[in-house]
């Protein structure tokens, strides 16, 4: 993998080749993959740590005095301080290992149950995934705290003026993503967490879709929470991470009990490991969490501004051909979002067009996105999400373009 130095150009056919997924066909065509918001491929860098786990130093971790477990336990924790180092987290243990963001919102949702109140407030954007917003029902639901919404508009924009008016005194949390999954639409969080916190509010971004294109600062933005999952960064399935301010961490009851969370255990009383083993109960995803850090050091190789130039290319020039398309709706438009464009065309079920396009060998997402909330604001059933990475190339687009009136053209 590089990047070609003269003139600048960002040489995706050398990455491409670290993909070996990219080279197979689909129903006897070559495979042309946009669905990375779900998702996204692994290099061969990823592919080999994995390997290089199994086969040389598999072992459980943090206790054992033999050479495979300090093996195993050095290149564990070294990968946690990658995450640290990316994300920029003043300390090694406010990074806390999990299977991923689903696992690390509920963390935190559990552990608000201790700390709210009948009447407390808590806030979320229309634009969430069901797993920012699942979670935090329940929570209310056992405390009788109360959830509020701040409203989008036709654009897939937060109505930040309406935020404004449900910020109060009994704000204690507020969640929203990083990055619309659904629409891409990146929200203006460092406005939000500066608001909130001017309240004593406590923020926590879901940072899934925004993490594979944008280099959080948690430092920066001053945010409280931020949670990642590995798989749409080039890592594996099964591993993620939550970030957490240590003060916020401190606070938090453990999430899970059994082995590693522990200091000591009696059958009269148990007192609980400090950070981070207090939210690790068990096993972890020890492959994982090494793959992860694999999967950032290709990634930071590469480098974040010029993956996000690329994409941003990709994402004017799909548009721009798309839109070329008679009927054809685009649903978010923010100038600030991710290369990611969910659209439909009249009224032919979005369902369809990815069934069409995918005997062509195109893979996208069709439906609600877990979003059901912004297709129900849209009034529609879902849409066709064809969703772009750094190693997709405009003659992809070009072929998924002509797959897409294609299947207008059967289906009108």
């Amino acid at each position: 993998m590089k990047i070609a130095a003269e003139k600048n150009i960002f040489d995706v056919e050398s990455i491409r080749k670290d993909f070996p997924i990219l080279s197979r066909k689909v129903n006897g065509y070559p495979l042309v993959y946009f669905d990375n918001a779900a998702t996204s491929q692994t290099p061969q860098q990823v592919i080999d740590a994995i390997s290089d786990y199994y086969t040389g130093y598999n072992a459980n971790i943090h206790r054992g005095v033999h050479t495979l477990s300090q093996e195993a336990t050095d290149a564990y924790e070294g990968a946690r301080q990658k995450v640290q180092q990316h994300f920029n987290a003043e300390k090694s243990h406010e990074i806390i290992f999990t299977s991923g963001t689903t696992h690390a919102i509920n963390l935190v949702a559990h552990g608000f149950g201790s700390l709210l109140s009948k009447g407390d407030e808590i806030l979320v954007s229309a634009l969430e995934h069901h797993s920012n917003i699942v979670p935090w029902q329940m929570l209310c639901e056992r405390t009788g705290a109360v959830m509020k919404v701040i409203p989008m508009n036709d654009n897939g924009m937060l109505q930040m003026d309406q935020f404004e008016e449900l910020l109060s005194e009994k704000t204690k949390l507020v969640f929203l993503n990083h990055v619309s999954n659904a629409l891409g639409t990146i929200n203006p969080v460092r406005e939000i967490i500066q608001k909130a916190h001017t309240k004593g509010a406590a923020v926590l971004l879901d940072g899934a879709q925004a993490a594979p294109h944008i280099k959080a600062d948690v430092q920066e933005l001053d945010v409280d929470f931020y949670v990642v999952s590995g798989h749409k960064m080039c890592g594996p399935t099964g591993v993620g991470i939550l970030y957490g301010k240590e003060e916020w961490l401190e606070k938090l009851p453990p999430y899970q009990g059994g082995g590693e969370m522990i200091a000591t255990v009696t059958f009269e009383k148990t007192t609980y490991a400090g950070l981070p083993h207090k939210f690790e109960a068990g096993t972890p995803n020890i492959c994982g969490g090494i793959a992860f850090g694999a999967a950032l050091d290709y990634l930071n190789n590469i480098g974040f501004e010029k993956i996000a130039a690329y994409e941003h290319e990709l994402l004017e020039y799909a548009t721009e051909k798309l839109l070329e398309i008679q009927d054809l709706r685009i649903y978010g438009i923010s100038k600030e979002k991710t290369a990611v464009i969910s659209f439909n065309i009249g009224e032919i079920h979005p369902y369809d067009i990815g069934t069409i396009v995918d005997k062509l060998g195109i893979a996208v997402r069709t439906g609600h996105h877990c979003a059901q909330p912004i297709m129900d604001y849209y009034k529609i059933p879902g849409t066709v999400r064809a969703s772009f990475a750094f190693y997709n190339t405009k003659e992809e687009i070009d072929t998924f373009v002509e797959a897409v009136k294609k299947a207008k053209t059967m289906l009108s």
